[in-house]
């Protein structure tokens, strides 16, 4: 399962996806045809969804925004 996230407006959306991965060694999906650019999907099963794991998605996004 998959949940669709809005990527505020004026934010590289790419570039923090990039940071995500390369920095926390978090993979968040990019929106997909006309969603392109406008979401970031984030995945909601198994170790990934574990409150802990949120937590630091969170305060990543936080520092990256």
């Amino acid at each position: 399962q998959l949940n669709a996230v809005a990527v505020p407006d004026g934010v590289d959306e790419a570039n923090v996806r990039k940071r995500l991965l390369n920095d926390y060694n978090i993979e968040v999906g990019a929106g997909l045809g006309p969603m392109k650019g406008k979401i970031w999907r984030v995945g909601l099963m198994g170790y990934g969804s574990r409150m802990e794991n949120i937590d630091i998605l969170a305060k990543a996004l936080k520092q990256l925004i």
